[in-house]
């Protein structure tokens, strides 16, 4: 059959034609779109975590040892000031192996340069002579980093990767505060490029074995069922333009054994792929606020291992609720970080012995709402973020931050808000001693109904007399 003829052939040689080609095209299409969508969305996630990261990072940073370090060249190096925030910076590059460089810089007299104050790497990648270093009071040209200047007002992140002396690098910049809570100086964490050129790479090759068999699977069943294209085909164009758009749980639905249906499953495939690379990326992440919480309880020795006892406590009475186990065990990942807000509070603060003052109590009822905050990048799930705000909220609705009250507190809050307090009574605080298991009991009965949910207190009182506690 001659081109001419086959064109002018019948109704279904044309619609094969044109399915062939329409399927060539969705996939070519919807392959891009998808591939553009994925590291769009991986890089900006990317991005907002870099931030937090160095936002929390830069909490760690005392500002007046910071601001205490003389600003001499390689003189400065040998400070005992420097040395003690070298030491942050390392341990902060140690938690996360993705960073390059970690360092901190203050502002100078001459508009868009900065100069370096504490850079635990102060020469060059492969320690040449003659390369650029970073030197307490050594010089920066920041005009070129516009991102890197607005960290002096409110954390930033570069918009893509940036070139300098030290290479290609993402960076995240956070401003650190003094104790009245003005910028001193900002944090930088730079990224090596690989990693984001890594996260483009899986894409490209994804995207081009997804390319490859859709057209070859276009060819093929443009061919041989065209009168049975239509409809699967119009079902994976809707799903990978709702892909695309970001609902990353559709699934397409396609019955039957022939090869569309096989390109349904590779479509949901691909989609499971994506959601678990999300999902692998919050774990990871999950980990580093993880060990952000392990140097908050470092912070007060009174309370270490605090958050992994309210942690499984939370678990085991969910469990004796009926609460499933999936949201149980999420309950306990989130039951961990709940304190994480205190890592904004002084030390002295937390292990104060003395009552505290209005305003010291006015900072630590921010603490749950500091911590939503924080989590807010990482737990995108409204219900998880709700369970590190409302932690400290009361039955009888005299609580904080919100004064909610009875049923509208999260029930998994509530339960966070038993375990914790349970914990705090039968440990050791700088204000006060321990209570015995009974006394802490007594307690729990006491303000059941006021406090606490009595559904919950029961339910503890029965994990807790089952393990023999």
């Amino acid at each position: 059959m001659g081109k001419n003829q086959f064109f002018s052939g019948s109704f279904r040689s044309k619609v094969t034609v044109a399915l062939v080609l329409s399927l060539f095209l969705i996939a070519a299409i919807s392959n891009f779109l998808i591939y553009k969508f994925s590291y769009d969305s991986q890089f900006e996630q990317f991005r907002e975590e870099l931030k937090m990261v160095t936002q929390t990072a830069a909490l760690v940073i005392d500002p007046d040892i910071l601001m205490q370090v003389p600003l001499r060249g390689p003189e400065g190096v040998k400070s005992e000031q420097y040395k003690i925030i070298a030491e942050k910076l390392l341990q902060i590059k140690k938690v996360n192996s993705q960073i390059l460089f970690v360092y901190t810089m203050g502002r100078t007299d001459k508009d868009g340069v900065l100069q370096f104050i504490v850079d635990p790497e102060p020469r060059t990648p492969d320690k040449r002579e003659g390369g650029p270093t970073s030197y307490p009071g050594d010089k920066y040209d920041a005009s070129r980093f516009p991102e890197m200047s607005k960290a002096f007002e409110s954390p930033s992140v570069d918009k893509r990767l940036m070139v300098d002396e030290w290479g290609a690098t993402l960076s995240g910049y956070a401003p650190i505060r003094g104790r009245d809570g003005k910028v001193v100086a900002i944090i930088g964490i730079d990224i090596g490029a690989q990693d984001v050129y890594g996260i483009q790479k899986e894409l490209k090759r994804r995207a081009i074995l997804v390319l490859g068999v859709g057209i070859l699977i276009s060819v093929v069943l443009g061919l041989l069922v065209s009168k049975r294209v239509t409809g699967p085909v119009e079902k994976l164009e809707e799903a990978t333009m709702r892909l695309a758009a970001g609902d990353l749980g559709y699934r397409v639905d396609i019955k039957g054994t022939d090869e569309i249906s096989r390109l349904g499953e590779s479509f949901n495939k691909m989609a499971e792929t994506l959601i678990a690379s999300k999902e692998a990326l919050q774990d990871y992440f999950y980990r580093i606020v993880q060990s952000f919480v392990r140097v908050l309880e470092a912070k007060d020795s009174y309370t270490k291992g605090h958050s992994d006892r309210v942690a499984e406590y939370s678990r085991q009475i969910a469990l004796e609720m009926g609460i499933s186990v999936k949201e149980a065990d999420m309950l306990k990942r989130v039951a961990e970080l709940h304190d994480i807000g205190k890592l904004e509070l002084d030390e002295q603060l937390l292990n104060k012995s003395e009552n505290l003052s209005d305003e010291e109590w006015r900072l630590i009822k921010e603490h749950p709402v500091t911590g939503e905050e924080i989590l807010g990048p990482v737990f995108l799930d409204k219900r998880m973020l709700s369970i590190v705000r409302s932690h400290h909220e009361r039955y009888d609705g005299k609580g904080y931050p919100d004064e909610l009250k009875g049923d509208e507190i999260d029930i998994l809050a509530q339960i966070v808000s038993v375990a914790d307090s349970y914990d705090a009574m039968t440990t050791t605080r700088a204000y006060r001693g321990p209570l015995n298991k009974g006394g802490a009991l007594e307690e729990l009965k006491k303000n059941s109904g006021t406090q606490f949910n009595p559904r919950i207190v029961e339910a503890f009182l029965k994990v807790l007399n089952r393990e023999g506690e």
